[in-house]
């Protein structure tokens, strides 16, 4: 394995080997293939899973927590892997205290609940040494990641968005000053050694910007603008307007449980996988949006008789269906959370497997059956509600997909 400098020191010896040519492992390759790698039951990953969600959300801005995820999941991947290798070690004890002093560490002021999350979990560990050197390895674990991480560029509130006002580039709405989190776009990635190769948005005077306007314009707009997108358009784009860094790992988490699919590394290797590639998906959105500054849909068509291309008509009143989040168009967010959650789930169990998603922004649930399925709606779902060009969705993707198959191929 080739890791970063940050991430070289956390990863145990490879079980589990997917070639970035391939398609799918199964869920047997997954799990890995020794008996000893078999370890506790994979409930208490999921079980941290949810507390990592739950603590890092609402607490905080959702890309700003993403990094958190993947520091998280890495640590408690980390400590299966050194108590599955002492053998006389509770993983339990050692996933459970890993992400409990990680979370810690960000969340002080939720020690007390996190203390006692942590302590339903050790009383599960009938095995007094056991649970005691389990205890130890993932507090080490947790350690090494903390260590790893210092100076690391999380919450440098020194950076900022500085592109002056223009035609194409997008501007903060007043009284907002600035972009959310312009640090986040130099945070050190987890794994990846160099970004992903992306061209950029299109020039305004092309043919394909021309295209993408004249699809979100008529598609995109709220109430007021009028749009021809259909009522299961609408609901769609409401849907996915939802926390996209935990949809699919909270969706993946209840397949997991209900099917047993994976061991305990199994599932902690999946959702490390998950949650690296996330983070390092999203640090190079977050670049892009900061130093290319590519403006947003309703800056775009308010102003699209001053951007010099004649195949495209401005509309003053238009608004998108979905609010104006405070970060430029490219490349998408959305995507490159989306997009390597799918992407590590597809590599690991196959395409045509049933999640039910969770949106919290309706009570009405959405079941997908493929992965395939899942991306086009979360894709056009950000075209319907206003908020991307077709362009930076695509690269969103491409950014998400490729950075998923790296990971993957660096945390074994």
């Amino acid at each position: 394995m080739h890791l970063t400098r940050r991430a070289c020191a956390l990863i145990s010896s490879a079980v589990i080997t997917v070639p970035l040519a391939l398609g799918t492992t199964t869920a047997a390759q997954a799990s890995g293939s020794s008996k000893a790698d078999v370890g506790d039951s994979a409930q208490v990953v999921i079980e941290w899973q949810r507390i990592l969600n739950t603590t890092v959300y609402p607490a905080m801005p959702i890309p700003n927590g993403v990094p958190l995820l993947g520091y998280t999941s890495m640590a408690m991947l980390d400590a299966v892997d050194r108590s599955l290798k002492a053998g006389d070690s509770s993983e339990t004890a050692a996933v459970a205290t890993a992400a409990h002093d990680v979370l810690v560490h960000y969340f002080p002021a939720q020690k007390g609940t996190l203390d006692a999350r942590l302590a339903t979990s050790l009383a599960s560990v009938g095995d007094a040494d056991e649970k005691a050197r389990g205890s130890f390895l993932g507090a080490a674990s947790a350690s090494l990641m903390l260590a790893s991480r210092v100076g690391d560029g999380f919450g440098d509130t020194s950076i900022h968005y500085t592109l002056p006002p223009g035609i194409g580039v997008w501007q903060p709405i007043p009284p907002t000053t600035d972009m959310l989190a312009a640090w986040l776009g130099s945070v050190d990635p987890l794994v990846l050694r160099r970004p992903i190769r992306v061209n950029g948005p299109d020039k305004l005077t092309s043919r394909g910007y021309a295209k993408d306007f004249a699809e979100v314009k008529r598609l995109g707009g709220n109430a007021a603008t009028g749009s021809e997108r259909t009522q299961e358009q609408t609901d769609i784009a409401v849907f996915f307007n939802g926390n996209a860094a935990t949809m699919i790992p909270d969706a993946l988490g209840r397949n997991l449980e209900a099917s047993g699919a994976l061991t305990i590394r199994g599932t902690a290797l999946v959702f490390a996988r998950i949650h690296a590639a996330m983070a390092d998906s999203i640090i190079q959105s977050w670049r892009l949006k900061r130093d290319l500054g590519f403006w947003r849909p309703f800056e775009a068509i308010q102003s699209g008789d001053l951007d010099g291309n004649p195949a495209t008509t401005g509309q003053a009143n238009w608004e998108p269906l979905i609010g104006k989040p405070p970060y430029s168009d490219y490349v998408s967010g959305h995507a490159s959370l989306t997009g390597p959650a799918a992407e590590v789930v597809r590599r690991t169990l196959g395409d045509k497997v049933t999640l039910e998603m969770i949106s919290g922004t309706t009570p009405v649930h959405r079941t997908y059956t493929s992965l395939k399925a899942l991306e086009f709606d979360a894709f056009h779902a950000r075209i319907w509600g206003g908020l991307h060009f077709r362009d930076a969705m695509d690269d969103g993707y491409r950014i998400g997909h490729l950075t998923a198959r790296h990971v993957m191929a660096d945390l074994r």
